[in-house]
């Protein structure tokens, strides 16, 4: 029954490409010139009205000398300090950038292990979103301005303080002597601020920290994000409080949370040792089971630290594809070199940097799954269809379609398509045609049709760049249809809920209706944020995931690294000296140190492989008597002060000794990755002096 299937949908795509040419004559005459719809004062943007940064390679491009920037930063007057030009070329089969201070000397880091995979990224990169406007209150930095489009994932830091102190951290949360937190004017400030330039995206909103729960506000912050329009509120938690206690995440679905961006760092305790808590694993199971009881959706966000914990990029996408009713998101994050670590040795930083391109060949080293110049894409290429989803809906709304239109090397993402009965698991794009998919519905999207062409026009792309043979056994065209119906609310049925609603007015029943679908459509999503060693101010300016703050929204990597305007901002409007904190609210609790989170209990419905649970920390760095973190380094580097002449084995022992007497670390055992053994790692570039 399955093959006759496969076959009659062989024959539609077949049909379905006649009338294409049909079709795609027809709609090249008379074309509609663009709206302006209500959420833009500019009309859209043709695709072929885009504009690009430069690509390619070699290539010329602004940034930062990471000396002058850490030694300017306490007496900025010029906002310009420390940019220099870089170069991004070819090198030894990598993509380098190469840079020179007149001051400082010569910096190179590694972009890409794998040249064709960075040139794919940037070939079928789209283009650039509507330029920002309306927004000169808020878009106001000098070279770290946002420029381009509206953003996708409106970023509010509630609070600096956090339950947790661990290693690698943006903010240096704990550490950093005084307390900046938002009060309540602030977080509706920044909030009503963000709706009020154009072009008015659908944003998300992501509530974060330090650890956003721990603010007095965060529920209300919730409940008022999605009253003024924001259909997706995220929470980027580390699950402590919400693993702690059910009602508290019933309590945050109440308020309208949709995801909770779940610190999620490997499988097992071991895996997560870095972050210094006990029994962080259990944290996490118990998280994703409190959370999705009340209805909220989990995204487990891996940072990738390379000899840390790289050996676990196979092990939590198995854990996805063998609980595909609870995750349907995964998002890896490269390490950057910022907060504790933005002073990394050399050394420390060629062993533990870890690119994009290294995140697609170790999904397909550990997993099988995806081919890197296939299957992985810049998540800039989605605007292609919310182009054209924008266009269906008309000039009416009031908000335009999210659009992640980042630089093409901000991120990548894969997706793969669950049989959530059988876990049966193929990357779309291996029985879809993307490429040519895109080239289609620009061209639809292009002519400026209404509704019902605009739909007719993306079903046959569709039904004509599917091949059902490819496709997983159980998997039907319609299911496709329906999929990007859910995804675009492209029929009126759709916008009406069939599917269920996503909007501020949800209910149960929605989230129920969501997830009885058969079919989850796993995105495996990389975002790599700069640091000072990478740092290109034409991804700076594309940002779409800006931070909201007391003095305007800025880019993510400008406000976490760049010139340092977490740094800037937070000290202009600190909200006490810890001392003072704490004289006046007491000290919150603080796990780390090895400390145990109380759980009232560890019960979970999650599937696991308990080989991976019980596995050891990965010991690669161990092996090359390397630090894994800040601490670690700076009593080597203590160590070197004594004798620079010391064996090399000493500093070994001496970093074995630290983990085991002042972090309390047990030993563990070394294990191989997921998929087979384990590969040799990849030759660190050749760094100059002076110098994630």
């Amino acid at each position: 029954m399955h093959k006759l299937m496969k076959y009659a949908e062989k024959g539609l795509s077949i049909a379905a490409s006649g009338a294409w040419v049909v079709f795609n004559a027809l709609n090249k005459i008379n074309q509609r010139p663009a709206f302006t719809p209500n959420w833009s004062d500019k009309p859209l943007l043709k695709s072929y009205e885009k504009t690009k940064p430069p690509l390619g390679w070699p290539r010329e491009t602004d940034s930062l000398c990471p000396m002058c920037v850490r030694e300017a930063r306490k007496e900025i007057l010029d906002e310009r300090v420390g940019e220099i030009k870089a170069t991004i070329l070819e090198r030894d089969g990598k993509i380098m950038m190469v840079k020179d201070c007149p001051v400082h000397g010569h910096f190179e880091d590694v972009m890409a292990i794998d040249t064709a995979f960075f040139r794919h990224l940037e070939e079928v990169f789209p283009g650039r979103d509507i330029r920002a406007h309306n927004d000169e209150k808020l878009h106001n930095h000098g070279s770290s301005t946002i420029k381009h489009g509206r953003g996708a994932v409106l970023t509010v830091d509630l609070t600096n303080r956090c339950n947790m102190m661990c290693d690698p951290c943006f903010m240096d949360a704990n550490q950093v002597g005084f307390v900046h937190e938002l009060s309540w004017d602030d977080i509706r400030t920044v909030l009503d601020n963000a709706i009020s330039i154009k072009p008015r995206r659908q944003m998300s909103v992501q509530f974060s920290g330090g650890e956003p729960t721990i603010s007095p506000y965060f529920l209300d912050a919730v409940r008022y994000a999605r009253k003024v329009g924001y259909n997706s509120v995220q929470a980027a938690t580390n699950g402590i409080e919400f693993a702690k206690d059910p009602e508290f995440a019933k309590k945050a679905a109440e308020a309208g949370l949709r995801y909770a961006y779940l610190q999620f760092d490997g499988i097992g305790n071991a895996a997560n040792s870095h972050r210094r808590v006990g029994n962080l694993f259990d944290v996490k199971l118990r998280a994703i089971e409190n959370l999705y009881n009340a209805g909220v959706d989990i995204v487990p966000v891996i940072t990738i630290v390379n000899g840390v914990n790289n050996e676990q990029v196979g092990r939590v996408i198995e854990f996805a594809l063998d609980n595909p009713k609870k995750i349907n998101f995964l998002s890896f994050q490269p390490v950057s070199f910022t907060g504790r670590d933005e002073e990394i040795t050399d050394e420390r930083r060629q062993a533990q940097r870890y690119t994009l391109s290294h995140l697609a060949h170790d999904v397909k080293s550990q997993t099988g799954l995806g081919e890197p110049t296939r299957d992985w894409f810049p998540i800039s290429f989605m605007g292609t269809f919310t182009d054209w989803a924008d266009v269906t809906h008309g000039a009416e709304k009031e908000f335009g379609q999210l659009t992640c239109g980042c630089h093409p090397n901000c991120g990548v993402g894969m997706a793969v398509m669950i049989d959530k009965e059988t876990k049966e698991a193929v990357p779309v794009t291996a029985f879809l045609n993307a490429e040519q998919l895109a080239k289609d519905v620009a061209a639809i999207t292009d002519a400026g049709r209404g509704r019902t062409l605009s739909n007719l026009g993306m079903a046959l792309a569709l039904m004509r760049n599917y091949d059902s043979f490819k496709s997983p056994t159980h998997f039907k065209l319609t299911d496709l249809l329906k999929k990007f119906d859910k995804t675009f609310g492209a029929t009126r049925s759709a916008e009406a809920g069939k599917y269920g609603r996503v909007e501020g007015d949800r209910t149960q029943q929605d989230i129920e209706k969501r997830r009885s679908d058969r079919w989850n459509f796993l995105f495996i999503a990389g975002m790599w944020f700069q640091d000072l060693f990478n740092y290109d101010f034409r991804r700076t300016e594309m940002c779409i995931i800006p931070y909201a703050t007391q003095q305007g929204e800025i880019s993510f990597c400008a406000y976490n690294t760049g010139i340092g305007w977490r740094n800037i901002i937070e000290k202009m409007h600190m909200t006490a000296t810890l001392t003072k904190w704490y004289e006046d609210h007491g000290r919150h609790e603080i796990f780390a140190g090895g400390k145990a989170v109380p759980l009232n209990s560890t019960v979970h419905s999650l599937k696991l492989n308990e080989e991976a649970v019980h596995a050891g920390a990965q010991t690669d760095l161990d092996e090359l008597g390397i630090a894994k973190n800040a601490r670690e380094e700076k009593m080597l580097a203590r160590a070197k002060e004594h004798d620079e002449q010391l064996d090399p084995k000493y500093h070994k022992e001496m970093a074995k000794l630290y983990r085991q007497h002042v972090l309390k670390e047990q030993p563990t055992l070394q294990i191989q990755g997921l998929g087979g053994k384990k590969r040799p790692s990849e030759p660190a570039p050749v760094l100059h002096e002076p110098i994630v």
